[in-house]
């Protein structure tokens, strides 16, 4: 049998209409880094860059089918999970996870809100989340909000980001990402809360209204990253830098919260012209 070359991603998650976010914003992430994609769609939402309209979730045992289809036969290096919409989902996942997936890296995005502000998960699906899935994911991806949900902590700098990384990694994750782009700061500065220690990453905020699928966007970079194989910080690091020329190069559509550029080829997070916002991008590590 051939060795396995090329990095594959299986991307656990709903669909986004309007291609901004979800397995959409996912896949095209994927692309652009180089590492194919499979998914396992968990619901189906009519959405736009406005707000989500409609949601339908698939049944819980055509999730862990899906996913079991996909894992016995293309495999994963990565197993990316985004919006899971209700508790049994929940429960399909994890299931799968500790029997057909425990040596496979496992990132978690827990998808709560869309940017417009519609909730796209169940209030009941909040302890089952961190009850079963929390402890099996190598890196958790919360925002301030999510991260206020599953910890009981509101960060309102970086030491709180941290206080709460520590806790999410009490709770059983392995490593946290601490994204901090809904502080109202002139700056974006995320945190990794990790073993080795804690990397504050920072740069300056593209003030834009272009931002739909950020989080969906910057954890299935983190995943493509890991994929190929690449270490924990340096997939946090590029990640952020191809989530902010994404957001800084935005196609402009939609009346609201618009998509970010998916499209740009994963070299291009290389490089560093001289109007380049990633040249002020400062790394300090704790």
């Amino acid at each position: 049998m051939a060795k396995q070359t090329c990095p594959r991603v299986l991307i656990v998650a709903g669909s986004d209409s309007s291609g901004g976010a979800g397995i959409q914003a996912d896949i095209k992430t994927c692309a652009a880094f180089g590492v194919y994609s499979a998914t396992a769609i968990t619901a189906i939402t009519a959405q736009n860059t406005v707000g989500v309209q409609r949601v339908e979730t698939l049944a819980p045992d055509m999730v862990a089918a899906q996913m079991r289809s996909v894992l016995s036969d293309i495999g994963a290096d990565v197993i990316k999970i985004g919006m899971l919409a209700n508790r049994e989902i929940i429960e399909a996942v994890a299931e799968v996870i500790a029997s057909d997936a425990e040596d496979i890296t496992v990132v978690l995005d827990p998808v709560m809100v869309a940017t417009s502000g519609d909730k796209l998960l169940e209030n009941a699906a909040v302890n089952a989340l961190k009850d079963m899935l929390l402890p099996l994911a190598d890196v958790i991806t919360p925002n301030i909000d999510e991260t206020e949900t599953l910890t009981g902590i509101r960060p309102i700098d970086v030491d709180g980001m941290i206080k709460a990384g520590v806790r999410l990694m009490e709770m059983g994750a392995y490593a946290a990402l601490m994204k901090g782009g809904h502080l109202e700061t002139k700056s974006i500065t995320d945190v990794l809360v990790a073993p080795d220690g804690n990397h504050i990453m920072s740069a300056p905020r593209i003030y834009s209204k272009h931002t739909h699928g950020t989080g969906c966007t910057l954890a299935s970079a983190v995943a493509s990253l890991l994929a190929q194989g690449a270490p924990l910080e340096i997939a946090v690091r590029e990640a952020r830098e191809f989530v902010f020329e994404a957001i800084r190069t935005a196609p402009k559509l939609g009346k609201g919260s618009g998509p970010l550029n998916h499209g740009l080829g994963a070299t291009e997070t290389k490089q560093e012209p001289a109007n380049n916002p990633f040249a002020a991008l400062k790394d300090l590590q704790t």
